[in-house]
């Protein structure tokens, strides 16, 4: 009986009824929300806790706020919040998912359940089960955390509200087809004209990074005139200068750096 029902892809009957955890964020995805705690620390030592949620499906971000001591007070005022907000923007979220950090106070629970959402737990050290929420942590700290310094609170909030406007409306998502959470890609240049005078601006929204100076290409190895051609060179530690070689316009152009 075993083969006959393996032959014919017939999972055994207590498989049957189940439905796996993939299975359940794929076909809920539309319902399903997760949140997540994060740490950084400030230059002066000071550890800041962040609370943030992402919707699975539009991978739309919120940062509900940053504090230095996550109590069960602000938590529960950060779950209002939360709850308003999704239901000024007409949400139609129905579960939570988030991990067992003792962070997340009683009362937390109680203010999504009020709102009819459903709290579901991951498992015990299973981050992969939180695995969108856990994804946008890493890039948290690639592109924004680990390249900053944050000087307080306040240049930290603020940093995450640029961050957030940039996740929402800019940064492209390969689950959404290269779309952004809240606004659609552009549609694509097919014209030849149009891509020869293609006009492309970059705009600072934090500063520029620390990481990293400016080189301009002061003279070419044949004697030609100056390029303009500008590069971003990566600090090296420990020399304090360091020559360059590298590849402009059909020549090999060297470089002296000051670092």
């Amino acid at each position: 009986m075993w083969e006959i029902l393996k032959d014919a892809g017939v999972d055994p009957s207590p498989d049957r009824a189940s439905t796996s955890w993939a299975a359940f964020l794929r076909g809920q995805a539309e319902a399903i929300l997760a949140c997540d705690f994060l740490e950084t620390v400030t230059l002066s030592g000071q550890p800041q806790y962040i609370l943030a949620v992402i919707e699975h499906a539009p991978r739309r971000i919120r940062i509900l706020g940053t504090t230095t001591h996550p109590t069960a007070s602000w938590v529960a005022r950060a779950a209002r919040n939360l709850v308003m907000d999704l239901q000024d923007a007409g949400s139609s979220i129905r579960y939570l998912s988030r991990d067992r950090d003792g962070k997340f106070c009683a009362t937390f629970d109680e203010v999504q359940a009020d709102a009819g959402i459903q709290v579901v737990l991951t498992g015990v050290r299973m981050p992969r089960m939180n695995a969108v929420m856990e994804r946008w942590v890493g890039t948290c700290r690639r592109e924004l955390l680990d390249r900053m310094p944050i000087w307080n609170q306040a240049h930290l909030l603020h940093a995450l509200r640029e961050f957030e406007t940039h996740y929402n409306l800019h940064r492209p998502h390969r689950s959404l087809d290269q779309d952004a959470s809240l606004q659609p890609a552009p549609e694509p240049i097919t014209s030849r004209a149009d891509i020869v005078d293609l006009n492309v601006r970059r705009r600072d929204r934090l500063g520029r990074d620390p990481s990293r100076v400016r080189a301009r290409c002061q003279t070419c190895m044949d004697g030609s005139a100056p390029t303009a051609l500008i590069r971003h060179v990566p600090l090296v530690k420990p020399p304090d200068a360091k020559r360059i070689v590298r590849h402009a316009e059909g020549r090999h152009v060297a470089e002296n750096i000051r670092l």
